[in-house]
């Protein structure tokens, strides 16, 4: 591109870009310690084991995941959940020679993972009435690529098994188990997942409720990604993409249905056993309406949504909305695509592409004089309604596309990763761009930035012209601020990361115009509302911080923080398999992490090598593994769990790669 008369070979000249590193970069940037956790260096050694004894019939076995043992006085046992089966091991010293039965909180692997090891050995397992089929038929999910491409539903939620288990029967809202000594009463609980449930123990004169993840400890939640859920109000509805920790006020309710069964002591899945349920309930609902208010006070849905948000109108310490900017008249809009148009020759850069139509829209446009040649593309982001038209897009004008590096690696390779809103067919990047990179086009001079804002694979492209500086920032802002509505999108907290490090940018280069994709209007942010906004979320580091147990929230918000690269590959009997575990430690210090890969039945069972390091602060790194691919192994799509070991943390199976054998 040039100031000066610019051919379509110039321009694709100029296009051309360096290779897209196959690992975005990540940009990172507070602490605390795990209570009830016990503290120990990430490594390939067997973790030590400790158990409670609650009562003479019940004990706690406390491994990734708190089990119940409930004990007859015989030599069988009772399990409410059962982690990776770990517990097992522990069973003989407390007499135990057989598991009668295992009781479910809720599907997710880390609580069911080693249930195998019990249904081999006779044990029935019962499971949550409206969860049954994810532990019976967990392939339906995973072979149902909805789930898997353009997805906007986290309902059911990815951490579920990969291979099916035997079920004996449904754990149903007030259903009474009688058991040995026991009668244990079943609790709808939902919140954590869809179909959660909890079990009130009562045995030995005592009352104990098992909860699952409902709950971490007093004024703590185990994570919250989870919460990601669509709500209603009124007539209103929105899906779980827009639904940042809409599963809240399930979640409360579930809790104060806790608090009416007047338990003597609670017992999460992660964390301690707690002693004062009911303060600790209502510390927990107190955090969440602190974190929640924080989170609406600058939050972009204000704009989009307005009917969603009123009992929060008039707040104080809620950012007031801006007010629209009429559009230059070198823009035009159509759909979520911006189009800039120059005064030579009204060539013409499109900014997005989101469906087909925006194609034949453009050609309209040129036969009827308003537009000349395309002579560039620029995508903002990677989301299937800014990208779903770029296919046809490409195959129609010959223009280079443009995008960030960070953004390109996505566009290039969408197999290797699992991101919301993500389409399966490769783009065409030209051009990956580093930030703060400029050129001319036309009369205009065009700065690329990285705007890690409503994901982290996310750019924004700067205008300018005479007194015009528009800043085209995609998804990222409204005029009711920031788009982190979807913690799937990797939103992070702290300073220089994130929608932090947007508001940086804006303070720097002082934009006279924002425009979103979805408005159509401009807008702009006062200094005084970038402060508020930068304040608001350095404030939301230290409440988010303490509503969770991690030493820095992003762990309980960033569920990718442990991701498989590539997420998806193809491959072939009798090769090896090439992986790398990527993860981002967001702690301040040094954190030793550990990883492998658990393989499925098909090849054999068992697990990989430990491949261990040790990661530096706010940083990004990938652990490299090689898994054999046995020669007999039939064709299909598998899914191989991760365990993880990262700092104090033991997490089996907390994430996953997919593998199609052709």
């Amino acid at each position: 591109m040039s100031g000066r008369k610019t051919t379509r070979r110039q321009f694709l000249e100029q296009a051309a870009g360096a290779a897209v590193s196959p690992v975005a970069t990540a940009f990172l940037s507070s602490a605390k310690a795990q209570p009830g956790v016990p503290s120990r260096a990430a490594s390939t050694e067997k973790p030590p084991t400790s158990w409670t004894r609650v009562s003479e019939h019940l004990a706690l076995f406390h491994g990734p995941v708190n089990v119940g043992i409930l004990l007859d006085g015989q030599d069988k046992a009772l399990l409410i959940d059962c982690g990776d089966g770990r517990v097992q091991e522990l069973l003989p010293s407390l007499g135990v020679q057989s598991v009668d039965r295992i009781l479910f909180t809720h599907h997710h692997r880390d609580q069911a993972c080693g249930a195998g090891r019990f249904t081999q050995k006779g044990a029935k397992l019962f499971v949550p009435a409206t969860e049954r089929p994810y532990f019976e038929k967990p392939e339906l999910y995973w072979q149902d690529l909805k789930h898997r491409w353009n997805y906007y539903l986290f309902h059911p939620h990815r951490l579920m098994l990969v291979e099916g288990v035997p079920v004996a029967g449904e754990c149903k809202e007030d259903q009474p188990i009688r058991w040995g000594p026991a009668l244990i009463h079943v609790l709808a609980t939902p919140g954590h997942t869809d179909g959660s449930v909890s079990f009130l123990v009562e045995v030995d004169g005592r009352r104990v409720i098992f909860c699952g993840d409902l709950m971490y400890d007093h004024g703590q939640l185990w994570e919250l990604y989870s919460l990601q859920k669509g709500f209603r109000r009124g007539t209103r509805q929105i899906s779980d993409y827009h639904g940042f920790m809409g599963a809240q006020w399930e979640l409360k309710e579930s809790l104060h249905r806790l608090q009416k069964a007047t338990p003597h002591l609670l017992i999460p899945s992660h964390g301690r056993i707690i002693e004062k349920p009911a303060e600790a309930i209502e510390a927990v609902i107190r955090q969440m309406d602190i974190c929640y208010d924080k989170y609406v006070s600058i939050s972009a849905l204000r704009h989009y949504f307005p009917e969603l948000f009123e009992e929060f109108q008039g707040r104080p310490g809620h950012m007031p909305l801006r007010p629209g900017l009429p559009v230059p008249d070198c823009l035009r809009h159509i759909g979520t695509t911006w189009i800039l148009v120059s005064q030579q020759k009204k060539a013409a850069l499109v900014m997005d592409c989101g469906h087909p139509g925006i194609v034949q829209t453009l050609q309209e446009m040129q036969a009827k004089g308003e537009l000349g040649p395309i002579e560039g593309l620029w995508i903002t982001h990677y989301h299937n309604d800014h990208v779903g038209g770029v296919a046809e897009f490409q195959k129609t004008f010959d223009c280079p596309c443009i995008a960030d590096e960070h953004l390109a690696a996505v566009l290039t390779q969408p197999m290797a990763w699992r991101l919301p809103c993500i389409c399966p067919d490769p783009i065409r990047v030209h051009r990956p761009t580093k930030h703060g990179e400029s050129w001319r086009w036309h009369e205009y001079k065009l700065t690329a930035f990285y705007y890690p804002g409503q994901t982290l694979y996310h750019d924004a492209l700067l205008v300018e012209k005479d007194d015009l500086k528009m800043l085209f920032i995609g998804d990222s802002h409204t005029p009711a601020g920031i788009d982190d509505y979807c913690a799937q999108n990797r939103n992070w907290l702290g300073q220089n990361v994130g929608f932090d490090r947007c508001l940086a940018l804006l303070e720097e280069i002082q934009p006279t115009h924002l425009f979103n994709c979805h408005v159509d209007l401009g807008f702009h942010f006062r200094p005084e509302d970038i402060r508020f906004m930068r304040a608001n979320l350095a404030e939301r580091e230290k409440l988010f911080g303490q509503l969770m147990p991690w030493d820095h929230p992003n762990y309980g918000m960033d569920e990718s923080w442990v991701r498989a690269f590539p997420y998806e590959q193809k491959a072939k009997p009798g090769q090896s398999l090439s992986l790398q575990v990527v993860i981002t430690n967001h702690s301040a210090k040094v954190q030793p992490s550990a990883v492998r890969v658990v393989l499925p039945t098909a090849w054999g069972g068992g697990t990989s090598h430990w491949t261990q390091a040790s990661i530096p602060p706010k940083a990004e790194h990938g652990l490299r593994l090689q898994i054999p691919i046995p020669a007999s192994v039939p064709p299909g799509r598998y899914v191989l769990p991760i365990d993880v070991r990262h700092g104090p943390w033991d997490l089996p199976q907390f994430a996953e790669t997919i593998v199609q054998v052709q």
